[in-house]
């Protein structure tokens, strides 16, 4: 492993290690040492990359959104109409609920942090804005922000019952918010 400012993974080794150990032991337990650890990294190594825990904290959940984002755009970027758009809106409730605990228990650690601190809640702001955008290719800008609401909702919902709903239900709720809508420009 290389060391000192030859090593150029090592910044991505501490933002990595910093979400996994939130998605882990949640974000009360993560401190220098631990990450440092984690990372494989000495300890020096975290106020060389980072000025403290709170821009390492934002950098790390900048990455985090900008994955959820990805996964956004890679379900609703290959719908090439409305109804195909809805299935990936369905795909994706579906597939965010089942496939990635990490991703669920990082996404709530983001939320309370927001809820609390202003600078967190300009994160959740821009990382909702951009999934949105993602869905107003298909989509009114309303109807857009009222099912980026329920994919946050039945995806918490299905990740955390004891009998999760089913895709019916999730099909229907997406045809009520989209039967409404009042379309978008070029989009049938």
């Amino acid at each position: 492993m290389a060391t000192g400012h030859t090593d150029p993974q090592r910044r991505e080794r501490i933002l990595d290690a910093t979400l996994d150990l939130i998605a882990e032991e949640g974000i009360a337990r993560v401190s220098h040492r631990r990450i440092a650890t984690r990372a494989g990294v000495p300890l020096g190594s975290m106020t060389y990359h980072f000025s403290g825990m709170d821009p390492l904290l934002r950098e790390a959940f900048g990455r985090f959104t900008d994955h959820i984002v990805a996964v956004f755009d890679a379900r609703l970027g290959a719908a090439a109409d409305r109804d195909q758009a809805r299935a990936a809106v369905a795909d994706l409730v579906h597939s965010l609920s089942e496939e990635s605990r990490r991703d669920l228990v990082l996404t709530q650690e983001l939320y309370t942090l927001a809820a609390r601190q202003p600078a967190y809640r300009e994160l959740t702001h821009e990382w909702m804005r951009r999934s949105r955008v993602h869905l107003e290719k298909h989509f009114d800008p309303e109807t857009a922000r009222q099912l980026d609401a329920l994919i946050e909702g039945l995806t918490l919902h299905r990740a955390l019952a004891q009998e999760p709903h089913g895709r019916d239900l999730t099909v229907e709720a997406i045809a009520r918010i989209t039967t409404t809508d009042r379309g978008t420009p070029g989009t049938p």
